[in-house]
């Protein structure tokens, strides 16, 4: 397969191709490292979900204030640093950038255990954020570059699994933290002192980062492929007009991934923060119960969903439907608007009744991320994949990560004005979202169909 460049006048072949081959043991170690770094930063950023209470009572917040630490302390300046990331990505070495973020996220994690007040926990999840943003555009970039198209779907679905693990992990481990707490309030550590139990949280979950961050540097820097090249035969080095004017050509496709993928991480991040408080406020769960329950309803759900949207898409894909990733992303955001509505019905009336509607909805909710990851990457030759999946990214956070959180707190706060109505909160959230997402991906099916023919005929 060849590609010629548009850039400057010039033409010229492209580097060889990886389709029709088959990726070797050192690919998928690459994808189990990054899937490590992932599921790191998820249980970094997700741990707060279950310290709500510990944190509510030690500085006097409320449920919005809450909301804000869980997304707009993290978000503004993970979506902010993720466009320069990106542009650093498709530049420079992609290893060394993984392994600074991971280094930086876990010092900030651990920050968060000496905040001597809301400001200073504020601050410490904006570095949280500030570390994480490289993470994405420079692992999904290595993946892109060491798979074939038809197995990507798959490669990304293993690292994505890493949201699922990651919240799965910080729901069990909080759960097993706010136990310790109720038992024994403060812990003595070496260095630190004396200390509230749930802080020692964020220095158990952030100082492992700083060990993760040496192992990113076993990796090997994988070739770039499917570059735009010069008429000499060299990659071609994009400006920024350049690199905007290439995105601006798949301008659909790439917003319907960027909008389905922000409604999706509304719906997603929403349901992380609350969807435990829901069972303690309506039916009186412990957090030990909670944590246990919401922990492998999330790591095994959410890891079979991710995995089974990817596998279903590369199988689409092999049998010529181009569109494949999005029509997967589609279908799954369709059918998750209805399982959540049922959430509607079910909350405060039967707890098997949440928890199934929970287990059900969060297989769809993870079904769209790994497979639309891959399709951004499919249509977009190497010199901008990390800076469109940056400003993928960007909208999706800004939207999601923001209004994810922050969403049931309001309306429990200013709408129903009652703990007890979180369920009907949550459940208007992501039914909402779920169906706003599957009219993003909809729309852009055929346009993204046009420019993977072009890319990959």
């Amino acid at each position: 397969m060849t590609e010629t460049s548009q850039v400057a006048g010039s033409k010229g072949p492209a580097a060889p191709s990886l389709e029709g081959r088959n990726p070797g043991g050192y690919a998928w170690y690459t994808v189990a490292v990054l899937t490590v770094c992932y599921t790191l930063s998820f249980i970094d950023r997700q741990i707060l979900s279950l310290l709500v209470g510990p944190i509510k009572a030690e500085f006097a917040v409320s449920d919005t204030q809450v909301g804000l630490l869980g997304g707009l302390a993290f978000s503004l300046f993970y979506t902010l640093v993720s466009l320069p990331a990106g542009r650093l990505v498709d530049r420079f070495n992609r290893r060394n950038i993984i392994a600074a973020g991971v280094f930086f996220w876990s010092l900030m994690t651990a920050a968060c255990a000496v905040a001597t007040g809301y400001p200073g926990l504020f601050l410490a999840r904006m570095g949280v954020g500030v570390g994480e943003a490289t993470l994405a555009p420079a692992a999904v970039s290595m993946i892109s570059d060491s798979f074939p198209n038809e197995k990507l779907g798959a490669a990304m679905s293993l690292y994505g699994v890493g949201i699922y693990l990651g919240s799965g992990l910080a729901l069990l481990v909080g759960g097993l933290v706010v136990q310790l707490v109720t038992q024994t309030a403060t812990l003595t550590l070496p260095v630190f002192g004396e200390i509230a139990s749930w802080r020692a949280t964020f220095l158990v979950t952030g100082i492992p980062g700083l060990l993760v961050a040496l192992w990113v540097l076993t990796l090997r820097e994988p070739r770039r492929r499917k570059a735009l090249v010069a008429q000499d035969g060299a990659v071609a080095r994009l400006s920024i007009a350049e690199t905007v004017a290439e995105i601006a050509k798949r301008r659909v496709a790439v917003a319907a991934i960027a909008l389905g993928l922000m409604f999706q991480a509304v719906a997603l991040y929403a349901f992380m923060l609350w969807s435990p408080g829901v069972l303690q406020r309506s039916f009186d769960w412990t957090p030990q119960q909670t944590g246990l329950v919401m922990g492998l309803v999330v790591l095994i759900g959410g890891s079979f969903g991710m995995l089974m949207g990817g596998r279903l898409s590369d199988r689409g894909l092999v049998a010529g439907r181009r569109d494949a990733a999005l029509r997967i992303a589609m279908v799954s955001s369709i059918f998750g608007t209805a399982a959540f509505v049922a959430l509607l019905w079910a909350q405060g009336s039967s707890e098997m009744a949440t928890v199934a509607v929970f287990a059900v909805g969060v297989v769809l909710l993870a079904m769209p991320a790994g497979s639309c990851y891959a399709a951004s990457q499919m249509v977009l030759p190497n010199q901008v994949r990390g800076q469109a999946l940056a400003l993928i990214l960007f909208i999706a956070n800004l939207g999601g990560l923001t209004m994810g959180p922050l969403l049931p707190g309001l309306l429990n706060d200013f709408v129903f004005r009652s703990e007890a109505a979180l369920g009907m909160s949550l459940g208007l959230t992501l039914s909402v979202s779920t169906a706003l997402a599957a009219l993003a991906f909809g729309w852009g099916r055929s346009e993204y169909r046009r420019h993977h023919e072009l890319l990959n005929p």
